[in-house]
């Protein structure tokens, strides 16, 4: 479990002081094993009935379900359902939320890769993350409003929220430099620290944890779905990630090609590169060399898929929104991808 928190002695204390824990579950491994140790801590406390589960979904960028040999594997959407499940949240207790917006006095989707394309700038570290908190944190505190009101009327002064995520250090020098308690809301209605429970658990203990209790995990961990051998993608929740690994971004290109030629568009177009190291472009061809990661399947698009490609083709006819400090030279990100002939 993770260090004592200099501010409230231990989890369990810390747990006891909540109106609401919020386990925020992205259908990926860490999530689940941070919620295990939340609610742990919730029983403990004897607050297990004060827990709820968010899950922020991306829409198409997530990784799907798939069907293979008559076997369906869930989509990190149904999988966050199935961990809250398993945590022992009853189902009432679960909200998923995703971001759309009015078009013709209609509410519709609005996916990542359709703002992406508008704004004309990719989501990289150090810049931007647009790809978190509009996207993300702020829908899951939207979600809770109505309970906040609800709740005030019962309650002397500001509601106590705990946002759990599952960040660990190891992942990450930006995350490992993260405080397992920080506040990041402070006002007369809710006090909101973020918690983050596995912060110190190691991947293989993440691992061990999730085998040896029998919780469920995203078939893309896998070479391939029912494999059980974690050589797969080492991230889920968001498919094509600009701050995922090499080995990552050629399993996505292998496994979700429209996606990838989706997302090498929108940087051609846009002449900004996906990621600042390499080109999407560039690694659809990588991903198509002997040497490249085996993709072990190609993810079968869904209809909510070609409304997204739709969206951003619409969106690519029109000038970007925000004029990006990483845009090249017209041209340039063209030139790039057709000498690329194995380039790293």
């Amino acid at each position: 479990m993770s260090n004592p928190s200099p501010l409230y002695g231990d989890p369990v204390e810390f747990a006891a002081t909540r109106h609401r824990i919020v386990i925020n579950l992205s259908g990926g491994k860490d999530g689940l094993v941070a919620g295990t140790i939340a609610m742990d801590a919730a029983r403990q406390a004897g607050v297990a009935d004060r827990v709820w589960t968010a899950h922020a979904s991306l829409g198409p960028m997530e990784w799907p379900s798939v069907t293979v040999d008559g076997v369906r594997w869930p989509s990190a959407s149904e999988l966050a359902a199935q961990h809250s499940e398993a945590l022992g949240v009853p189902p009432e207790r679960h909200i998923e939320v995703r971001r759309s917006r009015e078009v013709d006095g209609e509410r519709v989707p609005f996916d990542l890769l359709t703002f992406i394309a508008e704004r004309g700038d990719w989501p990289w570290l150090g810049r931007a993350r647009t790809c978190t908190g509009p996207w993300k944190t702020k829908m899951v505190y939207q979600a809770f409003t109505p309970q906040v009101r609800a709740l005030r009327r019962e309650t002397d002064g500001p509601l106590m929220f705990a946002n759990v995520l599952g960040m660990r250090a190891e992942e990450s020098p930006d995350r490992r430099n993260r405080e397992v308690w920080r506040r990041t809301t402070d006002n007369s209605a809710r006090v909101v620290d973020e918690w983050l429970p596995a912060h110190q658990v190691t991947t293989e203990e993440v691992w061990e944890r999730t085998i040896s209790a029998g919780l469920p995990y995203h078939w893309c961990y896998d070479s391939y779905p029912g494999a059980k051998d974690r050589r797969g993608s080492s991230r889920c929740s968001c498919s094509a990630c600009t701050l995922a690994n090499h080995r990552d971004l050629l399993l996505t290109a292998g496994r979700r090609p429209r996606l990838a030629e989706l997302c090498a568009l929108v940087e051609r177009v846009r002449q900004v590169p996906f990621n600042p190291n390499i080109t999407m472009s560039e690694l659809i061809a990588l991903s198509r060399r002997r040497d490249a990661p085996d993709p072990g399947l190609e993810v079968e698009e869904t209809e909510d898929f070609e409304r997204m490609e739709r969206d951003v083709h619409a969106a690519l006819r029109k000038p970007p929104t925000w004029d990006s400090k990483a845009r090249t030279e017209p041209g340039e990100l063209l030139h790039s991808a057709a000498g690329c002939d194995g380039c790293s």
